[in-house]
């Protein structure tokens, strides 16, 4: 029996489902993340992220990570801002320390889609073994891959290990980290 070649292609990948053609994002915060949904509608989705996103509103910062980007977010998990000094996020998030706020979460934004398999190519091409980049805030993340794992430091040489990587968002991706990463 012939079957011509359209037709065979498309029961392939009716048979093989959607998984055929591009990979499923990943859950974040036990919650599905979608590709044609921004930064924000994603985020607010996340259980592990509620402290991150009520510092984007609280800097107003909201509206910005809705727009087109693209953006690279670094995010830090619930967790990340917990083990900052005692009283150092509700001291953040006072509207006297918006400027500040901002700057702290502005120092976890890149311009651009980076994925980490870029950092990864990116690093592995580098006289210094790490990729270099500028936040929105101006100030710089250094990326280095350690086994197979991605790590990411501040000026401070502190270091965010990304736990769930290449969330795809419709302007841009994020990177789920377990620290919070500080400009000088």
């Amino acid at each position: 029996m012939f079957i011509p070649r359209k037709t065979a292609a498309a029961l392939l990948c009716l048979a093989l489902g959607p998984t055929a053609s591009y990979a499923a994002n990943p859950d974040v915060g036990g919650a599905p993340m979608f590709t044609n949904k921004n930064i924000i509608e994603n985020a607010v989705n996340s259980a592990d992220h509620t402290t991150l996103v009520a510092a984007v509103k609280a800097a107003g910062l909201a509206d910005a990570l809705m727009s087109d980007g693209p953006f690279t977010v670094f995010a830090p998990v619930n967790d990340a801002f917990a083990v900052l000094p005692a009283g150092t996020v509700e001291t953040l998030l006072k509207p006297e320390q918006k400027e500040q706020l901002t700057k702290v979460l502005t120092a976890h934004v890149v311009a651009g889609d980076i994925t980490a398999q870029d950092i990864k190519a990116k690093a592995s091409r580098s006289s210094d073994g790490f990729v270099h980049l500028e936040t929105l805030s101006g100030d710089a993340l250094s990326a280095q891959v350690r086994g197979n794992s991605v790590f990411v430091y501040d000026e401070n040489g502190n270091a965010a290990k990304i736990t769930i990587a290449d969330v795809d968002q419709s302007n841009g991706v994020i990177h789920v980290v377990d620290k919070v990463l500080l400009p000088k």
